[in-house]
């Protein structure tokens, strides 16, 4: 994937986090985000489509990590659920993303952005959500 996308999804993580950490409707903090910080070098499109379809699918993406997970999602810390949401959402609906680097990009953002082990119970989850939603793509490896 190009650096744009990669950009994108660390503005999508960011923007998530401040969602869920303020009052501010999605609407509000997508506005917010650009016109305070800019989305500088990062696909702007793909920026604002991850988003909203996060944002707008946000039940039934709870439901689709509930049986990776073993506590409750709203128990998680803001930064891995952010990550976890978009993962999900790029390994449910963004077919054309192959699976491994849909992991690998989620990994990275939790590496920079969460706690020290963030990064391994991210992969863990993502990558057993993978092994359902994907399983064909995963068996052609």
């Amino acid at each position: 994937m190009s650096r744009a996308r990669s950009l994108a999804r660390r503005c999508v993580l960011q923007a998530l986090y401040q969602w869920q950490v303020g009052d501010d409707s999605a609407a509000e903090v997508v506005r917010q985000f650009i016109e305070e910080r800019g989305l500088g070098r990062a696909d702007k499109d793909y920026f604002h489509q991850l988003f909203g379809q996060v944002c707008e699918g946000i039940d039934e993406l709870n439901e689709q990590l509930k049986p990776y997970l073993d506590i409750p999602i709203d128990e998680l810390d803001p930064v891995e659920r952010s990550v976890l949401w978009f993962a999900a959402q790029e390994l449910l609906h963004g077919l054309e993303i192959p699976y491994r680097v849909v992991i690998n990009e989620a990994v990275e953002q939790a590496r920079l952005f969460g706690g020290e082990e963030s990064y391994k119970f991210v992969n863990a989850v993502l990558d057993k959500m993978a092994e359902q939603v994907r399983s064909s793509e995963r068996a052609q490896r």
